[in-house]
């Protein structure tokens, strides 16, 4: 061999240089696991009638595994799904649940909606709609980047008035894609894919808590409320105190995400008559185009209609999904080789997610941190008391279901409400705000992770620019609960 050749392939096989912080990271989720599973027992959490919540070793080992995968998560020492399938193999090795259970939430009805979700945008894409879409709209909203940036938010948040935001942000990703390649031809991340990206899951989560239709988590706290306070809140007003803050959100995060992602150019010269062109160049709809409107927009409807329609109300919205799938194979419009398009570290971070959160849920790990985190503020001022409820119902459903957060809050928050002359109700909507907006974990709502799949962004800077956007709805929720909410004529304190 030549000694070119033997430089060549010393260079090729040149080891790349140690990853420290990997390590680093690395032995701190272990640490972290290690140091709460064998912790001496903690106190009994006690809620204001007394009851006390025990820290068995199962739930202690529920936090254990709850640290190490979000540490894991965020500094991605490894890859996001494969995190997710530690947390059900540290599950069945402790023995913190039974191992059926434990990998049975990997193929929970939640995680199979999500996949059902991601099928559709690739069916947008591959049938071009997604190019007719982005297309059409570039050739409305025009040429500068910061009202890109704002069609693009005011779409997400408007389909969420009406089909669940995980199938939102999956239709919106492909779009996304195609508006990006426009706006840059090369792969690498830029700031205004960072913005357009990160802020499409938050705004999808900010117009998901507008009506019930958006998430699940709307009907399950409403049924939840109703069961506890005896009081039934309608689905119309539901919406009307809850369209001024989603949209105000929206608007706020377009604002926050011009100023922390300033767009390397602030227009894209001869966009919109080049958008118009490459409209006209799609031709006439084809078949497959034509079928998959009809079968997503059918779909939509019956997941909608079946909130009102009594004879539909037992249909399984993950059920009706998934009949899209089969009938994208059964049409044709796609194969099997489409399969191996599907981001599977994406359906496995939420499989991760959903088991760990039902391991929180089911150890009585979650109950035991909302009550120690409640009675902190069962003598302070009232809107110290919402505030405190909110703010953990934010950080818990960045780690959990959101309907399991507002589930194990809702109760201890109404027990303290009336000793501090807070209505039941303001409690529910300050909730309900929160619960729909986990803007630091991609684990926190699927938008986040299809958002992730662009490959703008890592699960560090997520998490970082998740801090100030936190920090900015903490904010709306308390100018809700002290301005808007009252002029609406929602009763916020009550006599104690």
């Amino acid at each position: 061999m030549s000694a070119t050749g033997s430089t060549t392939i010393s260079l090729v096989e040149k080891k790349k240089p140690f990853d420290w912080k990997r390590l680093t990271f690395m032995l701190l989720g272990m640490g972290l696991f290690v140091f709460v599973y064998y912790c001496p027992p903690l106190p009994d959490a006690i809620d204001p009638m007394g009851e006390h919540f025990v820290l068995s070793q199962q739930a202690k080992g529920a936090l254990a595994v709850f640290l190490l995968a979000a540490t894991w998560w965020v500094f991605e020492v490894v890859p996001i799904g494969v995190t997710s399938l530690t947390i059900g193999v540290l599950q069945a090795l402790f023995m913190i649940r039974d191992p059926k259970v434990a990998f049975k939430d990997f193929m929970d009805p939640s995680v199979l909606f999500i996949f059902g979700s991601i099928v559709i945008g690739m069916v947008f894409t591959k049938t071009g709609l997604t190019k007719r879409i982005a297309y059409k709209m570039l050739s409305i909203v025009g040429e500068k980047t910061s009202m890109i940036m704002l069609g693009c938010f005011v779409m997400t948040a408007a389909l969420t008035h009406v089909m669940a935001h995980t199938a939102v942000a999956a239709t919106m990703f492909p779009l996304l894609m195609a508006i990006h390649a426009l706006y840059s031809d090369e792969e690498e991340p830029s700031k205004f894919g960072k913005g357009l990206f990160i802020g499409m899951a938050y705004v999808a989560g900010a117009g998901s808590i507008i009506t019930l239709l958006g998430a699940a988590r709307g009907a399950v706290a409403l049924g939840f409320y109703k069961d506890i306070m005896n009081v039934d809140i309608s689905f119309f007003e539901l919406t009307a105190y809850m369209f001024p803050i989603g949209w105000l959100m929206t608007f706020l995060l377009w604002g926050f995400f011009m100023l922390v992602c300033k767009p390397e150019r602030t227009a894209i010269p001869g966009l919109k008559e080049r958008s118009k062109i490459m409209y006209a160049e799609l031709g006439k709809w084809k078949r497959n185009e034509i079928l998959t409107v009809v079968i997503v927009v059918a779909t939509i409807l019956i997941i909608a209609l079946k909130n009102f329609i009594p004879a539909l109300s037992g249909l399984h919205k993950t059920g009706i999904l998934l009949c899209s799938t089969i009938a994208f194979f059964l049409f044709n419009i796609l194969d099997v080789d489409d399969l191996e398009d599907i981001p599977w570290n994406i359906i496995l971070l939420f499989a991760g997610a959903m088991s760990i959160g039902f391991c929180l849920w089911e150890t009585g790990a979650a109950k035991w941190l909302a009550v120690n985190w409640l009675i902190l503020f069962e003598n302070s001022p009232p809107i110290i008391f919402i505030l405190g409820m909110a703010f953990f119902v934010m950080m818990m459903t960045n780690f959990i279901m959101n309907v399991a957060a507002i589930a194990i809050s809702l109760p201890v928050a109404l027990v303290v409400a009336p000793y501090l002359g807070v209505a039941g109700e303001v409690i529910l909507f300050s909730a309900l705000v929160v619960s729909g907006m986990p803007f630091l974990l991609l684990v926190g709502a699927a938008p986040n992770a299809i958002a992730y799949n662009s490959k703008m962004f890592t699960t560090g800077e997520f998490f970082l620019y998740g801090i100030p956007a936190s920090i900015l709805l903490m904010l709306v929720t308390w100018l809700a609960v002290t301005v808007i909410w009252p002029l609406m004529g929602m009763a916020i304190f009550v006599p104690n």
